[in-house]
């Protein structure tokens, strides 16, 4: 009865906030077995390709690159005869190497590829024949922005005359309860603005079991019967329409696909590191992109977000298993994206990329440490990946993908091992005595010994090889009159590059020394958490900065102490470094910091085409949210919005799940806590200041009974009582 009340007071409740569940099996798949016969046939064989090619370059390319920088770091070390700590040398310095090779082929075919080519052109089709859903997994994000976004994205979709072949659906697994009730009148408020013929769903899920994986396996499982595909965003992911509509053409047109990936484009950014990271992905990402699509072909990968996905394929085959053994190796699969993708790819179906399509955008970490605490997570996902990557009947390209993803974590305490190793030989050549002679029979001396020459030589090409990416991203955009005239034209370009050369290379040690950190503690058995992203200021107290920099600055401090000492020379050899760290809290200070962000982007420096030229979808949810923002959707207390306000009550009591029935003698602790407080208070102020824990109020939230006894609660006068008022309709 409750639930026919809410609708009738609340029009925009007249569709129930989900749909009716459409199930779909999603059986959790074996990485232990796999036979090739469970592989399905292809619809359209004259679609499928394999790369040679494109392989043959980037692989055979970088193959001879390792084995040249192996032959020249061999001939640096064997002056003399090759000591132990010199073959270890050896050794670290093939795996880092071997890893910038790879990169630097791919990125060399990319780079001629998109000299050679124009970027596709998007087609708007006149019709569609499959439904789609465009989800959005939320978790304590602030409603304005999400709600914000979806609603530029609903209204651009609305206006290719396509609405109705797509619904938008929010998938919630907040745990704040206040962000919660603010999510729900954040929804009703989008219903009622957007148009009659765009359908908007909102579900909040109360178990948290799996993460993100787990909030679109429960859609998948009771809704995805409904709908062909799924358009898979983040919180901070946005998309114009016509990109949208793109999307699910392709997918209607290429029945043997199972993932298609678009390369979002970071826009929205002021902050110094975000401008940083936002120029970077912008001038330097495409070409990276190219490269990756061109060897990947067909056997792609997929990013979590901003891809549309065959749904009925991601429930028969991309059910995750819970891995054997406690966290951080064991339990639920935090990187799932990279796994999803190597499942469907070895089900039969095709997972690919398209770079050059516009229209794809999303956000970056404001500040240095808000990357590390975001990368700590998708450090111990890709670590995670060891576990998988043997996994039965996978392709080749998948298994790459996962070994990238576990180098690009690994190659941190690989580069400082190296350095460290370095530093020990110099001091063994230079403080201990040599043992000149050793107990067999030799004409000379062992002791470790130098090609200074040929050292100086192979860091420069080295260093060469690591950088070139930059270039070629540098170049393709300086050939593009139009990006380069929007990126502030020829030298500003340049100076642009050549800024954020500087900037990555005082980052790279901290970020180097934060991840062999966020290594080490994952191999001693440490689990992370699961905590929402900060998105806007990035701008952080100064003593938060030095405490979890001060271990850096006091390495920079020894290291540069150490290598004087030792020799001058080592001390420039490692001057990069040690400023990096010696600076590591100015420098991530500054990486916060709005008004430095600012103020380049006044001089046109760190200018990207999407700031000169903003998308309009950008316009048009900077608008929303600026709007649900000043409406004040984010700020409110649950609890005295469910009293003040009967209609969205009933709205929200309309939208809580049917609960089962509690076992007798089962008490749960805070339950009972959470009743006995609302039974003392006598006003609605106590009974907002006793229920002060986040789970009282959420049980009080999920129970129709106790927010009956909340709503019966006298108000308290001069304690910023809300006035009576409709829910949003």
């Amino acid at each position: 009865m409750d639930r026919l009340i809410a609708r009738d007071r609340c029009p925009a409740l007249a569709t129930p906030a989900m749909p009716p569940e459409q199930r779909l099996a999603m059986p959790a798949q074996s990485f232990e077995s796999f036979q090739a016969s469970e592989r399905r046939a292809l619809t359209m064989p004259k679609l499928d390709f394999t790369p040679w090619f494109s392989r043959l370059v980037v692989f055979g390319g970088g193959a001879l690159l390792t084995a040249y920088g192996a032959y020249q770091m061999y001939k640096v070390v064997e002056v003399g005869g090759v000591t132990f700590l010199e073959w270890v040398l050896l050794v670290l310095f093939l795996m880092n190497f071997s890893w910038i090779a790879l990169a630097f082929s791919s990125g060399l075919l990319g780079f001629f590829s998109l000299l050679m080519k124009r970027a596709p052109k998007m087609t708007v089709p006149e019709t569609l024949h499959s439904r789609t859903a465009v989800i959005m997994p939320i978790y304590n994000e602030a409603p304005s922005r999400v709600f914000g976004a979806m609603e530029a994205m609903a209204a651009d979709v609305a206006r290719t005359g396509l609405a109705e072949h797509f619904e938008f659906v929010f998938l919630s697994d907040t745990t704040n309860p206040d962000v919660w009730i603010a999510e729900e009148r954040a929804f009703l408020t989008m219903r009622a603005r957007v148009a009659p013929e765009t359908a908007v769903y909102y579900r909040h899920r109360s178990d948290n079991t799996g993460r993100k994986a787990g909030n679109v396996a429960d859609f998948v499982t009771r809704w995805g019967g409904a709908y062909d595909h799924m358009l898979v965003l983040d919180a901070d992911s946005l998309m114009d329409g016509t990109t949208i509509v793109a999307l699910a053409a392709a997918m209607e047109a290429d029945p043997d696909c199972g993932v298609i990936q678009t390369l979002p484009l970071i826009i929205n950014r002021n902050t110094l590191f975000a401008r940083v990271q936002q120029f970077a992905a912008r001038v330097y990402g495409p070409v990276i992109a190219e490269g990756l699509r061109l060897w990947m072909g067909r056997s792609g990968n997929y990013w979590g977000h901003n891809a549309i996905i065959r749904v009925k394929a991601f429930a028969d085959h991309a059910g995750m298993p819970v891995l054997k053994g406690k966290p951080p190796f064991g339990g639920h699969i935090l990187s799932h994206d990279f796994v999803e993708a190597a499942l469907i790819l070895r089900a039969g179906y095709a997972v690919t990329m398209v770079p050059g399509l516009v229209g794809s955008y999303e956000e970056s970490p404001p500040s240095l440490i808000d990357l590390a605490a975001r990368d700590r997570r998708w450090c111990q996902g890709n670590l995670q990946h060891v576990r998988v990557i043997g996994a039965k009947g996978l392709h080749p390209a998948s298994r790459q993908h996962f070994a990238t993803g576990i180098m690009s974590y690994l190659a941190s305490p690989l580069w400082l091992l190296q350095l460290i190793v370095g530093i020990i030989i110099v001091l063994q050549a230079k403080f201990i005595r040599p043992e000149y002679f050793t107990t067999g029979f030799s004409l000379f001396p062992s002791w470790p010994r130098f090609d200074a020459e040929r050292s100086l030589s192979l860091f420069g090409a080295t260093m060469g090889i690591l950088l070139a990416p930059k270039l070629f991203g540098l170049l393709v955009t300086l050939a593009r009159g139009d990006e380069r005239r929007a990126s502030g034209g020829f030298f500003t370009l340049i100076g642009s590059t050549l800024l954020e050369v500087i900037l990555s290379a005082l980052l790279a040690p901290i970020m180097m020394v934060i991840q062999s950190g966020a290594v080490m503690n994952i191999l001693s058995g440490r689990d992370t958490g699961w905590n929402p992203q900060r998105r806007d200021d990035g701008s952080i107290p100064l003593r938060d900065i030095f405490r979890r920099h001060r271990t850096h600055m006091a390495l920079g401090v020894v290291s540069g102490i150490a290598a004087f000492l030792i020799a001058p020379s080592l001390f420039a050899w490692m001057s990069p470094t040690i400023i990096g760290l010696l600076l590591a809290v100015p420098i991530s200070w500054a990486s916060g910091q709005l008004a430095i962000g600012l103020w380049l982007k006044r001089r046109r420096l760190l200018l990207t085409p999407e700031e000169t030229n903003p998308p309009p979808i950008a316009g048009t949810a900077a608008a929303i949210i600026a709007d649900l923002a000043s409406a004040e959707q984010d700020d409110i207390d649950g609890l005295r919005l469910m009293h003040d306000d009967s209609g969205f009550r009933e709205a929200h009591i309309a939208m809580l799940p049917v609960s089962g029935q509690r076992r007798r003698g089962d008490i749960d602790l805070n339950r009972a806590v959470a009743i006995a407080k609302l039974g003392d208070a006598d006003s609605i102020g106590k009974a907002t200041r006793w229920l002060d824990k986040p789970k009282e109020r959420m049980i009080v939230l999920r129970d129709a009974a106790l927010l009956g006894m909340l709503a019966k609660l006298p108000g308290d006068t001069g304690e910023g009582e809300m006035q009576e008022r409709p829910a949003p309709t």
